[in-house]
Parts: structure tokens; sequence; C-alpha cells
């Protein structure tokens, strides 16, 4: 237990800063009463959880939506609250410039606008100490011969490039994909092969980022994950659930398991000598959207979950698992994983709480302290 314990104080999650506003589908935007309305109420609300879980000690950004007129102040204000910035994301897909691509368009001044973007980013990443340049593009055709393919990969190559080179060089970026929408003849950074092809022609300080509803039905996820780990390519994750495809379910919703044995893949390389420096600097955010459920408090439930997912992948017995899997005693390897799976952690994680003079019970104390009540009369 106490080595358990050890290992939670290394695991950290950040958490997103728009997942604290109001949020709706393509058909419609629910209004939460008390939910933040700025970038400050979001950091209040993200430094609430933070507070409640003790585990989330940074908040990502997403450019134009916290932008702010003094940058040292909002960081201030984030120290303040014991919080630091996190990954910084721009927003390519919400211009109607970008109707047909941002760093793909055949315009070569909508080209210079997006990249001009970014690098706004990477200002405002370097004024809040943040380390990260998370890259979400949304471009892509919706139909055949819209464009050609080879150029628009021209076209993204040299983008990239030119704000890789223009970064500082203690800075990343990551590079997200997705195989599917909002454009649906093709994506341009359609999967993880892709976004590792670009991030390996870059250098050292381009990896992949990994949204866990980005994928299409089935796909083996904690595969891929394994294979950006031992290639040194994971920069980080976007956790969530999904039912059909891009959902942004709260973590471990739908499909715990599928979780467990993602984190399984990250807890192993915490152990491997030769991976664990570059494995526990892989950054667990997460993106959700809280559209049914109320925000601050499904943010703590997916906090919660998490935790106890970990823990789990952290109580499989390695030694007897390898060797199952070198005597090729298949029901032997997938029983052991089943029975960290099927361990009760609860009691383990409320003590290692109790420890650090936290609420053994986040969402109970949550709801017991009307927190919400409180932010609806100050946010009236």
């Amino acid at each position: 237990m106490e080595k358990i314990f050890k290992e939670l104080d290394e695991l950290e999650f950040e958490l997103p800063s728009w997942a604290f506003s109001d949020a709706g589908t393509r058909f419609a935007v629910f209004h939460e009463e008390g939910a933040a309305r700025n970038v400050f109420e979001r950091i209040e609300d993200a430094a609430l959880v933070h507070e409640l879980t003790g585990c989330c000690p940074s908040v990502a950004l997403h450019i134009p939506w916290d932008r702010v007129e003094n940058w040292e102040e909002l960081k201030e204000f984030v120290e303040e609250k014991g919080l630091r910035i996190g990954a910084i994301n721009p927003n390519l897909f919400q211009d109607p410039d970008y109707k047909y691509g941002s760093l793909t368009n055949p315009s070569e001044k909508i080209r210079k606008k997006a990249i001009a973007h970014v690098m706004e980013c990477v200002d405002i990443a370097v004024k809040t100490g943040s380390k990260i340049i998370s890259l979400w593009l949304a471009d892509g055709t919706d139909y055949p011969g819209q464009d050609d393919f080879r150029s628009r990969k021209k076209r993204l190559e040299e983008s990239l490039k030119y704000i890789y080179e223009n970064m500082p060089e203690d800075m990343y970026l990551f590079i997200e994909y997705k195989f599917f929408e909002p454009t649906f003849y093709h994506t341009d950074i359609p999967d993880w092969g892709t976004s590792y092809l670009l991030s390996e022609k870059l250098g050292e300080r381009a990896l992949v980022l990994v949204d866990l509803g980005h994928h299409a039905q089935g796909a083996n996820i904690e595969y891929i994950v394994a294979t950006l780990l031992s290639e040194r390519k994971l920069g980080g994750f976007h956790l969530n659930n999904r039912k059909y495809a891009d959902d942004d379910l709260t973590i471990a919703s739908i499909n715990p398991y599928e979780v467990f044995l993602i984190f399984k893949e990250i807890a192993f390389a915490w152990k491997d000598p030769e991976l664990s420096d570059f494995a526990k600097k892989v950054v667990l955010m997460f993106d959700q959207a809280h559209i049914t459920k109320p925000k601050i408090l499904a943010m703590i439930q997916s906090v919660v979950m998490a935790q106890e997912l970990f823990v789990k992948a952290l109580l499989i017995d390695r030694r007897r698992l390898r060797e199952a899997q070198e005597k090729c005693d298949v029901v032997e390897a997938e029983e052991i994983l089943m029975d960290a799976f099927r361990t009760d952690v609860r009691p383990l994680l409320r003590e290692n709480r109790k420890r650090k003079n936290l609420p053994e019970d986040p969402i109970k104390v949550f709801r017991e302290g009307h927190y919400m009540e409180k932010r609806r009369r100050e946010r009236r």
C-alpha cells in the first residue's frame, strides 16, 4: 500500500478550462445556472476541483475562449489559486475563413492567418509559463476532387515546420488527430500514424496527442499508446469516453475496462527503467463536454474515476503476467488483468486522501458543501 501511495503522489491530471462553461451539441447549448462565464471563473472552478481531489494542479487554456488583456494578471491569479497554466490550445476551427482549412488552406493568406494565431498562442504560453502548444485541426474535405491530397500535405508540413522552428527551444508541440468530423470525405490528420509522421519530421519536441474519442469503433487505443510510448512520441491525452463517435462523455462512463487497459500501458512504462522518466511526463488531460451533468461535479467524478482505474492498473502483478505471457497461457494472463480490474481500490484511495488531509469522498463533500448554491448566488 505504501508503494501505491508513493506512486499516487506522482499521478497528476490537467483540467480543461472549457469544461467548466456552458456546452452543448450542434443543435443547442444548454445553460447551467452558476456555470463559469469567463476564464477567471473557470480557474476558480478548476481550483475547487484540485482542492477537493489534490491531484489536478494544472489547467489548460483555449484561445480565444480564454483570451485576456493582461496575461501577467491571469498568471498571478492562477498561482494564487494554487494552480499553474498547462497546455495552450489554439482555435483553428471556428473562424469562417477556415471553411476550407486552416494550415492546409489553398489560400496562402488564410494559412498565414492560421500560423499567426498559433504563434500568438506561443507568445501566450511564454507569458503564462506554459511549455505546451496542443494543436488540433478540423482541416479536411467533404467531397472527392475538392482539393489535392499531396498539395494539402505539403502545405501542412510547411506550416507546422514554421511554427515548430519559431517556438522556444523548451516548448513542445502536441499534434492531435481525429479520423473524421467536421469534414467527412477526408481529414488531413486522421490517425496516430499521420501525427507520428508529422512529429517525426519536425523533431524531438513534436509529440502525438491521443484523444480517446478520436478513433474508429473498436480501435485498439492501448496498442497505439504502447507503440507511441516505445518510440518516445506520446505527448499526452485528452481523456474522455464515447459511445458512438467523438461524444466527449465523462471518462469511463461507457467503457471503464478500455481506460484501465490504456492506463496499464502508462503504469507499466512508469515502472520501466528505460522509459520511466519519459512516461511520467506524459500529460493526462481531460477533454469533456458536460452537457447534461453539472460541470464541476462531473469533473470531480471524472478525476476520482481516473484515479481508481490508474490504481487498478498499478496493482497488476507484472511478474506473474510476464510468466503467463512467456508460457502462452492466455487465460491466466487475462485473469491476472481481471484480478486487478475487479479489485475495489476505493478504501485505499480514501486512506490516501485522509493522509493528505483531503476529503475522503470528494463528491459527497462537494454536494454537502453547497458549493454550487454559493456560485449561483455570486454569478447570478
